[in-house]
């Protein structure tokens, strides 16, 4: 086993256990469903339940659902009567992510909008106190642009996958439309003024980015 193995392994071993909820979520998930490697996982779902839980938002947007694992983590920290918006293209994995957030008890401050992100957001009227992005790469600034507006000032957004792997030390292949798309979003949030900024190497890179 390698020292980073090694590592990770101590970290988990030191958190807060896993909820059951999530164990059986996460098990199933790498059952039954395609790329289930974008599951959030335990560690980064602790991260997100503590940042909810620190900003206390009344509204939650989350841009991905997949099978529910991050939401129900960001749930932790809603306020009470808050809602939480989760925006999936995929119409398969409604499904799924519904049944879990039944189990763990927050079908009814969940709002499931299935289609796409780019579409359904201009649509909504709420304003955010936390924004979670894993959705397409492609599509981050886009998102960011259309969602700076809905978000008040000392509002949160985290927006995942912003190492993509490594590959943003490299250029990329003219192709590489989803690399290209996290180079994209990474120096724009870097040179906007109107937000501040960090990037934690948590996975593959996850930035939080405060509203000014």
């Amino acid at each position: 086993m390698n020292r980073l193995k090694e590592i990770d392994n101590y970290i988990l071993n030191h958190i807060d256990a896993e909820d059951e909820v999530l164990t059986e979520l996460d098990r199933e998930t790498n059952l039954t469903v395609i790329g289930a490697r974008m599951i959030s996982g335990h560690l980064q779902g602790q991260v997100l339940s503590m940042l909810s839980k620190m900003i206390r938002p009344a509204t939650i947007l989350e841009l991905g659902t997949f099978t529910g694992y991050s939401a129900i983590c960001l749930a932790k920290g809603l306020q009470k009567g808050g809602k939480l918006v989760s925006i999936e293209i995929d119409d398969e994995l409604e499904t799924l992510a519904k049944k879990y957030f039944v189990k763990a008890g927050i079908e009814d401050c969940v709002e499931q909008r299935i289609g796409s992100a780019l579409e359904i957001i201009p649509t909504l009227n709420d304003s955010f106190g936390l924004v979670f992005i894993d959705a397409d790469k492609r599509e981050y600034v886009q998102y960011f642009d259309l969602l700076i507006d809905k978000m008040a000032s000392g509002a949160y957004l985290i927006a995942d996958n912003t190492l993509w792997s490594g590959k943003v030390l490299d250029t990329p292949k003219p192709d590489d439309h989803q690399t290209i798309g996290i180079l994209e979003f990474n120096t724009k949030i870097k040179n906007d003024p109107r937000v501040e900024k960090v990037i934690f190497p948590l996975r593959d890179g996850m930035t939080v980015i405060r509203k000014k």
